[in-house]
C-alpha cells in the first residue's frame, strides 16, 4: 500500500486551510445541508486531476477503493479520476473491473462533483451494449440516495453526446418531478444537452408537454440555450 500512502502525501503537499475552508462551505457541508459531515483538505480540482495522472497506473484498483472509502472529499474524487483514467486506457478486462468498483461504491459517490465527474466517463461507455442498461439506470433513479439517482441522470449525458435522447428520457421521466434541487439541475441541464447534441426540436416537444409542471429550477436549465423568446414562453408556463 506504499503507494496509496504517496497520493495521500501528494495530496497533502498541496493543500491549504484557506481551500478546505472554502470547499467545505461550496459543498454544504453544514448541518441539514447535502454534504454535512464531508471534511476537506483543501486540494483545487487541476490539482487532483495531476495527483491522479501520476498514479493511476501504478496504484492498484484494491488501492484506488481504499481512497474511494475516505473520509475526504478530495482522496474520493482523486480515485475517481484515476477510475475514469483506468477505464479509459484499459482493456476490456480492467474497464470491467473498474465498472463492477465504481457499482459496488456507489455510497461513496457522495457530491454532486464526485458524480459528474464519473458517471458519464464510466457506466456510460460500460453500459453502451448491456441489455439490462436501462434496468440498472432506472433502478438507479427510483433510489433513496441522492447521489444514485443523480448518477442515472448523469450517465445519460454519454448516450447524449452521441446524439440520441432515448435513454436519457427514461430517467427524465423518472426524475422530472423529484423534489431535491440537485436532482431538478442535473434534469434540466441534460435536457438542455439533449437540445444542443441531439437537436431543439427535441428538447422544446418535450417542453411543450411538460413546461407547465417542471419544477422551475429544472426548467431554467433546461431552457438556457433558447432564444429569449421562447424562454419567456417556457418560463410563463402558459405553453399550448
Amino acid at each position: 500500500m506504499a503507494a496509496l500512502e504517496h497520493v495521500k502525501t501528494a495530496l497533502r503537499e498541496v493543500a491549504t486551510p484557506e481551500r478546505a475552508k472554502t470547499n467545505a462551505w461550496f459543498f454544504k457541508t453544514a448541518p441539514g445541508q447535502y454534504g454535512h459531515g464531508d471534511k476537506f483538505l483543501g486540494v483545487t480540482v487541476p490539482q487532483q486531476r495531476k495527483v491522479a495522472r501520476k498514479y493511476y497506473k501504478t496504484l492498484s484498483l484494491e488501492a484506488v477503493e481504499q481512497l474511494l472509502l475516505s473520509p475526504w472529499h478530495e482522496e474520493r474524487l482523486s480515485a475517481l479520476f484515476m477510475l475514469v483514467l483506468s477505464y479509459q486506457n484499459g482493456d476490456e478486462a480492467k474497464r470491467a473491473q473498474v465498472a463492477s468498483l465504481y457499482l459496488a461504491n456507489t455510497k461513496n459517490i457522495n457530491n454532486w462533483d464526485l458524480v459528474d465527474s464519473s458517471a458519464s466517463y464510466i457506466l456510460g461507455p460500460h453500459l453502451e451494449n448491456d441489455p439490462y442498461k436501462m434496468k440498472l439506470l432506472t433502478k438507479l433513479a427510483h433510489s433513496n440516495n441522492l447521489w444514485e439517482r443523480r448518477i442515472a441522470m448523469l450517465t445519460t449525458c454519454h448516450y447524449i453526446k452521441q446524439g440520441r435522447a432515448d435513454e436519457a428520457f427514461v430517467i427524465v421521466e423518472i426524475l422530472k418531478n423529484d423534489s431535491h434541487d440537485l436532482i431538478q439541475k442535473a434534469v434540466g441541464w441534460m435536457l438542455r444537452e439533449i437540445g444542443k447534441c441531439v437537436n431543439e426540436r427535441t428538447l422544446t416537444d418535450f417542453l411543450g408537454n411538460n413546461a407547465a409542471t417542471l419544477p422551475r429550477t429544472t426548467l431554467r436549465y433546461a431552457i438556457e440555450r433558447l432564444t429569449p423568446a421562447q424562454r419567456a414562453k417556457y418560463m410563463s408556463r402558459t405553453v399550448t
